[in-house]
C-alpha cells in the first residue's frame, strides 16, 4: 500500500517558526537543514506509517515519534494519507496543546 504523508496548517506552522527560531539563534542554513531534515523524516513516514507509539489517550487515532530526541512528531493514518498534526520542539507540552485542539 502506499501512503502520502500531508502536513495540517499547524504543522506548517509550526516547521516556520522552528526556522526562524533556529535561524535567529544559529544561521539560516542550520535551520534549513534541520528543518529539512524534519520535514523528510515526516515523509519517511510513509515507509512505516505505524512507527511511533499510538496515544489514543491523548486523541483518538494519534500517533506519536521522535525526532532525534529533539522534536516530537504527532500524526494519524487514516486509509492511504499519513497526516502531520504537529511538531513540537524544546520540550512543549503536545498532550495538552492536541487535547485542547480535540475539544474546540
Amino acid at each position: 500500500m502506499s501512503y502520502r504523508v500531508v502536513f495540517s496548517p499547524e504543522a506548517e506552522e509550526q516547521l516556520v517558526a522552528l526556522y526562524g527560531y533556529i535561524a535567529a539563534a544559529a544561521s539560516r542554513d542550520i535551520a534549513a537543514r534541520y528543518v529539512g531534515a524534519i520535514v523528510n523524516y515526516c515523509e519517511s513516514l510513509c515507509m512505516s506509517p505505524h512507527r511511533g507509539t499510538k496515544r489514543d489517550d491523548v486523541r483518538p487515532g494519534l500517533r506519536i515519534t521522535n525526532y532525534k530526541k529533539r522534536a516530537v512528531i504527532a500524526f494519524d493514518v487514516d486509509a492511504d494519507v499519513i497526516s502531520v498534526i504537529g511538531v513540537y520542539y524544546g520540550g512543549q507540552d503536545y498532550e495538552t496543546i492536541l487535547q485542547d485542539d480535540q475539544d474546540a
